[in-house]
């Protein structure tokens, strides 16, 4: 009696292939099914439709990103709504916006029966958004003054701004959707990218869009003048002289041999008006702390071109016989 070979796993050839017949009867079975339910009518189901908003885009620009579908509810052929399902070769529908900055938003009650026709020989049931936001402003373009970022510069120790910053050209035209415009609120950034300034500057520099903008604005210009002056601030002290008024007999310094000093920072163009001047610790006895007998130091007389003035000691202990 001649042996029947078994495969590797166990199972007979003979086993193995009337196992491929009822796998290939089944899935003969399961295609004809589908096949046969996909001719039928009246199915239904929901659907994200492709959408196309379309609008002026020399005259408009969308500031986010507009929706592409919506949501709906169809009835129809098995094989009509299998390709709706899945997208396969449909045209997205067109929303045509006339003035789309006049409003963010469109009913989609508004377009039930265009969307129905379209959507021929498959019948629309409903859609399952009230409505489709998108938000399309107007493109305008402004005038913005240019105003040099803080962050972007910085000067060398003790060394001040003079007068203003000058631009050239003094406005810099920009054009965009109008409510990314009105958030630069009349001024564009002008980044210098340079520190420890301290000389006079005349540079010209290039203008940036901030990166997360760079796809909905443009510039006029490319570059700009930038034009400012700057001035050092010396450090320097002295010793004042005291000079007492409406004191007492009864009343002196708990200290009378204590030197008051003034620190400070001098304007470098003003140090022979420094040099011309004289200057005392004044101390008024009226203007004393009766709760704990001290006057504060007043410094006469005080030059609009010292900065940073700071007076050791500040407060005078005074004593009584």
């Amino acid at each position: 009696m001649p042996e029947i070979k078994k495969s590797s796993k166990g199972i007979s050839p003979k086993k193995l292939s009337d196992l491929k017949v009822v796998v290939l009867c089944i899935a003969a079975a399961t295609t004809f099914w589908i096949l046969n339910a996909l001719n039928k009518d009246d199915y239904n189901t929901i659907v994200d439709f492709p959408i196309e908003i379309v609008y002026n885009e020399e005259a408009y620009m969308p500031v986010k990103q507009l929706p592409s579908s919506i949501e709906i509810e169809i009835n129809g052929n098995g094989w009509d709504l299998l390709r709706k399902y899945f997208n396969i070769n449909e045209t997205p529908f067109q929303i045509d916006l006339e003035n789309p900055a006049s409003k963010d938003y469109i009913l989609t009650t508004d377009l039930k029966r265009s969307l129905g026709d379209f959507l021929s020989p498959t019948q629309l049931i409903s859609v399952l958004e009230d409505s489709i936001q998108y938000q399309i402003d107007q493109i305008q373009t402004v005038q913005l003054k240019p105003q040099l970022d803080s962050n972007s510069y910085s000067l060398a120790n003790n060394f001040r701004l003079l007068g203003d910053i000058k631009f050239e050209p003094s406005t810099i035209k920009v054009k965009g959707p109008s409510s990314v415009l009105k958030t630069f609120e009349g001024t564009f950034p002008v980044k210098m990218n340079k520190d420890k300034i301290n000389e006079n500057v005349n540079q010209d520099i290039e203008l940036e869009i901030p990166k997360d903008l760079s796809n909905k604005l443009s510039l006029t210009e490319e570059e700009i003048n930038v034009q400012f002056e700057v001035v050092e601030f010396l450090p320097g002290n002295k010793r004042l002289k005291v000079k007492k008024i409406n004191f007492p007999r009864t009343a002196t310094m708990e200290n009378e041999e204590m030197t008051i000093m003034m620190f400070y920072l001098v304007d470098e163009r003003n140090l022979n008006d420094l040099k011309e001047l004289e200057f005392e610790a004044v101390l008024n006895y009226s203007q004393r702390n009766k709760e704990d007998s001290t006057i504060t130091v007043k410094v006469e007389p005080m030059p609009g071109y010292l900065d940073q003035v700071r007076i050791e000691p500040a407060t005078i202990k005074l004593k009584y016989e």
